[in-house]
C-alpha cells in the first residue's frame, strides 16, 4: 500500500482527521526544506507536500510565488528537489506529494521524471495544470511505478466533471475551497459543505480541503467536512520571515502544532 493511503487508512482507523503542510521546495535552500520536512513529520504532519519551483506559478497567490522565486535563486531544480526527497526518506517515511507545474515534467520527460520522482521516494504529483482529460500518459506512467495521481476539484467543478476525476485519481482527492489562487484568507467559504458532500456522493476517496486556510480554528472547522486540512501559504509566510534564521524550524513547528492539536483534539468531534 503506498504510504498516503497507509496514511489515510491509520487516521480512519483513529478517528483523526489528518494535516498537510505546502513547503515551497528550496525555500530558503534544500538543506531547510530537509531540516523542516523532519521537524514537521516529528511533530505529527500527516502528509507533506513539497512545491517544485516554476518560474511562472499560475496557481499560486503572491505569498507562494515569492516562495517560488526563492527557490530559483537559491539554484533549486527539480533534480534537487528528488535528491532532497531522497535524504528525506533517511530519517522519516512521511508521505510525500510533489506539486510541480507541467512544464517541469515535459521538460525533462514524463517517464524519466516520474521514475526518478518514485526512485526517491515521492508518494504522489499533483500536477497543477495538466487536466485529466489529457493526462494519459503521466497517467500509465504513474500506475505502472505506483506514484499517485492527485487532483484538484474547484467550487466551479461539475458534477460530470468530478466524475472523472474521480475514476482516475488516487490516494485522495484536493479539493480547492475557494475560486482563485493559493493564499492567506480571513473567512472560508460558504460552499466548502455543500462541495465536499457533493465529492463524497461521488467518490469515496478521502477528501483534503486547501486553499486559504491560515490558523488553527479555520483548520478545525473545515476538518468538519474533510478527511485533511492543507496548510500552506501561513506556513511558508512564516518561512519568509524567518528566513536563515536559526530559529526558523522551532518557529515553523511551533505554529503547526497548533493547527495538529486543533485538528486531533476538537473537542465537538
Amino acid at each position: 500500500m503506498n504510504r498516503i493511503e497507509s496514511c489515510f487508512s491509520e487516521l480512519r482507523r483513529q478517528g483523526q482527521k489528518g494535516l498537510v503542510v505546502y513547503l515551497g521546495a528550496g525555500d530558503p535552500h534544500l538543506n531547510a526544506t530537509r531540516q523542516l520536512a523532519l521537524g514537521l513529520a516529528e511533530c505529527g504532519v500527516d502528509i507533506l507536500e513539497l512545491g517544485v519551483p516554476f518560474s511562472d506559478p499560475l496557481a499560486d497567490g503572491i505569498v507562494n510565488q515569492l516562495a517560488a522565486q526563492r527557490g530559483l535563486d537559491s539554484g533549486t531544480t527539480p533534480e534537487g528537489v528528488m535528491q532532497t526527497v531522497r535524504e528525506i526518506r533517511e530519517s522519516s517515511q512521511i508521505p510525500i506529494v510533489l506539486y510541480v507545474y507541467y512544464n517541469l515534467v515535459h521538460r525533462r520527460g514524463i517517464d524519466r521524471f516520474v521514475a526518478a520522482a518514485a526512485a526517491a521516494g515521492v508518494d504522489g504529483l499533483l500536477i497543477l495544470d495538466l487536466p485529466p482529460e489529457e493526462d494519459e500518459p503521466c497517467y500509465r506512467v504513474m500506475s505502472e511505478t505506483g506514484v499517485l495521481p492527485i487532483y484538484l476539484v474547484a467550487p466551479t467543478t461539475p458534477e460530470n466533471r468530478i466524475a472523472l476525476i474521480a475514476r482516475r485519481a488516487a490516494g485522495f482527492i484536493y479539493y480547492v475551497s475557494r475560486e482563485g489562487v493559493t493564499g492567506m484568507q480571513q473567512t472560508l467559504a460558504d460552499s466548502i459543505g455543500p462541495m465536499t458532500r457533493k465529492i463524497r456522493k461521488i467518490s469515496r476517496l478521502p477528501v483534503a480541503i486547501g486553499f486559504g486556510i491560515s490558523n488553527a480554528a479555520q483548520a478545525r472547522e473545515v476538518s468538519r467536512y474533510g478527511d485533511a486540512c492543507v496548510v500552506g501559504s501561513a506556513v511558508v509566510n512564516r518561512i519568509a520571515e524567518w528566513g536563515d534564521s536559526p530559529e526558523l524550524v522551532d518557529r515553523v513547528t511551533s505554529f503547526v502544532k497548533e493547527l495538529n492539536t486543533a485538528l486531533k483534539h476538537d473537542p465537538e468531534r
